[in-house]
């Protein structure tokens, strides 16, 4: 975990959402304007010819009526939820299994080093900071912010001399930020507030005494939760000075969908600024001089045609990872004085593998690869000879690299799903790793297997698939099942450590996790086959996989669970109304369920580029054609937990609160239809700890009820 939290595309949505993608503009010509009557039944719309029915849209207004039915679904769902005996057992099994000292890998600044620290079963990790003789203190306790937990830290960027920190604030897991600073040697909070802050991080001047951030304007209708989000603006703020005094450095008022994510160079001389639209991947370029104070923003790259992530510079040579005419990814080197294409090197070409993160270290360019999902990590000079690969601890998900430019050696994490994560430290002189921190854990990781395999997808794409559970189970077709994904947005689902999936195994369970198209496993040709009219790939590979585990005599589909968030949510909306028979239970989380009008709300426009719009006639079949909300019919669906949250601004829940009314009204079969409702809590960051586990035992009461299964009184022991 970087402290220096760079907020990228993929936060737009996600992370996830967290989606990011390529594609379609949002307000592209609309070919024919819809209509609507409102009938007894709710709204009635002509949408380029076609009539469409949106029975629950008065569930999008913030009125009493709609309040009253949250409040009643929110009380059904907790009664279902607390008649499940033995509930207890499973919170008693995961908080023991959380219940472990977790610490981030170290970031330096001047002479101070700051990481972050839980210490088992704090709300929030607390950021520390060590001085050069080794002192450690509290820099941030978020724990402070509010008596429940539920103010986060969203967000810290240190100055480069280590002694001031600036911090955003979420509260209830909204994405909306409020920015402050603290003066790390006194730990006093300094005057400075920054507000209207959304997909942003704070990044240090040269000299310390400001940062440049991206705001937009306070939101003009007053809903803060529904209200749409466009102009996003680049400031600087100098510290001492009111938020009314920034200075404007960049805005684009003829492009209302840009958005802005700015970056000063490693040595202050440069502010990139890397231009958005929406949540595609593809982005622009832009630059100014830090050193001429009447220099103006250099539109570098000025057409939407593939993803440029700044790396570095040397003086006026700037390298970029990229995937122009590279699906998988390669590093360029772009001379801004000489910057026409024909110019453009080649640093470290294409390969087979897909990059999945780098940094310029000790001079050289340190490479994190995927290869069939799992990490790798190599050394090339910077002229693109490779020096080495490092050895790594075995077969699981690598983050970072983690350091400077100027050090000689970085650290990065190691983590599986049957193990925590572990830092390292790699040693330029030495080539060599060695052991950073390594939590204590009340579990012992070998006695759980974690083992890919791979499956045939529909059209006869080869899909790749982490399952894992605990040695000794018998794979007789009769084991509850877990069967989580994603596939969207260019998301990637490595290897993540979580301490409720020991507590799923050792309850019995398997914990599989396909890696579907639309993620960037395999490269942007992977994510572009599961956009756009190509979104069916993603549910056809995730049946796919769950007939796998049932061929394969893993489970059966009376003992088989599906789970998602976000867009995963959306694919376990169309895996209830497509492939109703393949599961027991279904659970979709902060989902985009209706896909018609998810552009009109929030930041939701900005997944246009990932999913299409309704308001394009060409695009609006696709959607139509497998919408959660609007192809619910009425027949027999699996039990069903639908998930959201009061503050969930990214995915606003009236797409819940929809999608659940009207499966609760056309469903024909026995199995229940629940809403689980968090109250002051958002799409999921910044959740505390309590909160995660009650969270996770409520999927895992729910989905064992509805197998058929009583949860045992004690786990684990």
């Amino acid at each position: 975990m970087a402290l220096k939290a760079i907020i990228s595309k993929q936060h737009l949505l996600i992370a996830g959402l967290g989606l990011t993608l390529m594609g379609c503009q949002h307000n592209s010509a609309t070919v024919e304007q819809s209509t609507q009557a409102v009938s007894a039944t709710g709204v009635v719309e002509t949408i380029h010819g076609v009539e469409v029915a949106d029975p629950y849209r008065f569930l999008e207004e913030e009125t009493d009526a709609t309040h009253h039915w949250v409040k009643q679904q929110q009380l059904a769902g907790q009664a279902y939820l607390a008649k499940i005996d033995n509930k207890q057992a499973i919170v008693d099994r995961i908080t023991e299994l959380w219940n472990f000292e977790k610490v981030t890998a170290p970031s330096e600044h001047g002479d101070n080093t700051f990481f972050y620290r839980n210490d088992g079963l704090q709300a929030q990790s607390v950021l520390y900071v060590k001085n050069s003789a080794g002192e450690e203190t509290v820099a941030l306790d978020p724990n402070g912010f509010s008596t429940d937990g539920t103010v986060a830290l969203s967000g810290v960027s240190v100055s480069g001399d280590g002694k001031t920190i600036a911090y955003g604030v979420s509260k209830s897991g909204s994405d909306w930020q409020q920015w402050q600073f603290v003066d790390v040697a006194t730990g006093n909070k300094l005057s400075d507030e920054l507000k209207w802050i959304k997909f942003s991080s704070a990044e240090w001047s040269k000299d310390n005494q400001g940062v440049y951030y991206s705001r937009y304007d306070a939101p003009e209708g007053g809903n803060l939760l529904a209200d749409v989000n466009f102009n996003q603006k680049v400031y600087f703020h100098k510290l001492g000075t009111s938020q009314s005094q920034d200075v404007l450095v960049y805005e684009r008022p003829q492009n209302k969908d840009w958005g802005f994510g700015a970056e000063v160079s490693e040595k202050g001389d440069y502010l990139l600024i890397s231009i958005s639209q929406g949540t595609d991947s593809r982005n622009r370029f832009f630059y100014k001089s830090l050193n001429d104070a009447n220099a103006k923003v250099v539109e570098l790259i000025v057409d939407l045609e593939a993803e440029y992530s700044f790396l570095g510079n040397d003086k006026s040579v700037f390298y970029f990872k990229t995937d122009l005419n590279a699906p998988n990814g390669k590093v360029i080197a772009i001379d801004v004085n000489r910057p026409a294409k024909a110019n453009w090197k080649t640093i470290i070409p294409e390969s087979q593998d897909p990059i999945s993160n780098i940094a310029i270290i000790n001079d050289h360019l340190v490479v994190s690869y995927l290869h069939d999902v799992l990490g790798q990590l190599s050394i090339f000079s910077m002229d693109g000879v490779k020096r080495q690969d490092v050895d790594l601890p075995g077969k699981g998900k690598i983050a970072g690299p983690y350091g400077k430019r100027s050090k000689d050696y970085f650290y990065y994490t190691f983590n599986s799903y049957v193990q925590p994560q572990t830092t390292y430290k790699f040693d330029f002189k030495t080539g060599k790793s060695s052991l950073y921190a390594k939590p204590t854990i009340s579990f012992t990781p070998d006695d759980y297997v974690s083992d890919q395999v791979f499956y045939t997808s529909k059209d006869g794409t080869r899909v790749p698939m982490m399952v894992s559970y605990k040695k000794g189970l018998k794979l007789d077709g009769n084991n509850p099942t877990l069967l989580y994904a994603y596939g969207g947005f260019a998301i990637s689902l490595t290897p993540r450590f979580s301490p409720a999936n020991i507590a799923w195994m050792d309850m019995g369970g398997i914990y599989a996790v396909p890696n579907l198209r639309g993620g960037a496993e395999y490269g942007e040709s992977w994510h572009q086959a599961g956009m756009f009219d190509k979104k069916q790939n993603v549910f056809d590979d995730y049946y796919a996989a769950a007939e796998y585990l049932i061929d394969n005599k893993y489970t059966n589909s009376k003992k088989l669970g599906a789970y998602g968030r976000s867009n995963g949510g959306l694919l376990m909306g169309a895996a209830l109304t497509q492939r109703p028979e393949l599961f027991a239970a279904v659970l979709p989380a902060v989902g985009v369920l209706d896909m018609l009008r998810f552009h009109k709300f929030t930041i939701g426009w900005a997944w246009t580029s990932e999913y299409g719009s309704a308001d394009v006639a060409e695009q609006f079949p696709a959607l139509l054609a497998y919408s959660p909300y609007h192809n619910i019919s009425e027949r027999a669906y699996p039990a069903t937990m639908v998930m959201t949250a009061d503050h969930d601004d990214r995915v606003v829940p009236l797409h819940s609160f929809k999608f659940g009314a009207l499966l609760q009204d056309r469903q024909k079969g026995d199995a229940p239809v629940i809403m689980r409702i968090e109250s002051k809590a958002g799409h999921g960051a910044g959740k505390p700890t309590s909160m995660k586990i009650d969270e996770f035992a409520d999927i895992y009461s729910f989905l064992w009820h509805n197998f058929g299964l009583k949860v045992p009184a004690q786990i684990g022991q």
